[in-house]
């Protein structure tokens, strides 16, 4: 496993990390046990980083991250989010009083006295031209409540617009071979010696696109949003499959397989690609089962992909994904 600073802070992260929304819920059914043995392969792999969520299983994520924690001995880095428990997204329901709401039961569920990143989850728009929010995230710092903080994106005009206020330490935002558009507009300015913003690659597989594994009769649980917000019925349409049609994703993923060299998995090709971009911190892929963590760990020991391969990529993108979503987000 290799690691990789994040951003201004003190911390270096592993390059593949672990994303646990799929513990959590809205993916099918996974046990508890389950889970605790994908995030114990993950430290037993070399992660140090898990991000979550306050709305992932209402809890059930952190509570299991926490429970982790107990048992390992290891520094473990924790980034949670919060904002998704409003019943509809508001500027004003980021008050004062909310978010120190859900940064006290994060604090709770994580049995810990302070959060060691907190990241605000996919706000609306208008929330980056209000200063005063990211003033009580200073207060809060202050407090000893948490220790830095960052936003979760689903717009790069957002991205821009947080990296402004002084004190954002990170982004997530979606980047894949089937989300391309970041490296163009994002990534330099925050790399910049000016910004020095941690990037945290989310989505990183597409919803398991990427992986290669699905078909076109393949079928999803009732509770998984791959059945259930396809065309963004429940939140944003680009957290499914990253907003590309499923066939369309299917079609890109066959001529994807001939830049796939041998021995690699097209999880791991996938996950090496995003690697590939100096400016990125972190990919945080989920994993309900060990042997899929062990696979996506892997592509950090992976050697640097041939630019045969990356161009063919960038092709593949351009010819068949670009038009349906570069401009969307």
């Amino acid at each position: 496993m290799h690691y990789r600073q994040l951003g201004r802070t003190a911390w270096k992260v592993s390059d593949i990390s672990f994303g646990a929304w799929a513990i959590g819920g809205a993916w099918g059914s996974v046990s508890d046990d389950e889970s605790l043995a994908a995030l114990r392969k993950a430290i037993d792999c070399g992660v140090n980083f898990i991000d979550t969520a306050d709305v992932y299983g209402d809890g059930r994520s952190e509570r299991l991250i926490a429970r982790l924690k107990n048992s390992e001995k290891k520094e473990i880095l924790v980034a949670t989010k919060a904002g998704r428990r409003l019943p509809r997204q508001t500027v004003e329901g980021y008050s004062r009083e909310n978010l120190t709401m859900w940064v006290e039961d994060s604090l709770r569920n994580l049995s810990t006295d302070c959060l060691d990143l907190l990241q605000l989850h996919c706000p609306p728009t208008a929330l980056y031209d209000r200063p005063e929010v990211f003033g009580m995230l200073d207060d809060l710092v202050q407090a000893g409540k948490i220790r830095y903080y960052g936003v979760s994106v689903e717009k790069i005009d957002e991205a821009l617009k947080a990296i402004e206020y002084p004190n954002v330490q990170t982004v997530q935002i979606i980047f894949n071979c089937f989300r391309q558009r970041p490296a163009e507009k994002f990534f330099a300015r925050a790399r910049s010696k000016e910004k020095q913003v941690g990037i945290l690659a989310r989505v990183p597989l597409a919803s398991g696109l990427l992986t290669g594994k699905f078909r076109r009769d393949s079928t999803f649980a009732k509770d998984d949003h791959r059945n259930f917000n396809r065309h963004g019925e429940a939140f944003d349409m680009g957290e499914t499959f990253s907003g590309v049609d499923y066939n369309v994703g299917l079609d890109a993923i066959e001529e994807m397989r001939a830049l796939v060299p041998a021995g690699v998995s097209m999880s791991q090709f996938a996950l090496r690609w995003i690697l590939m971009f100096g400016a990125v911190t972190c990919a945080i892929p989920g994993g309900k089962r060990p042997t899929q963590v062990a696979d996506n760990c892997a592509a950090s020991d992976l050697p640097p992909l041939s630019d045969t391969a990356m161009a063919g990529v960038k092709r593949i993108y351009d010819e068949k994904i670009r038009a349906a979503v570069q401009n969307r987000w």
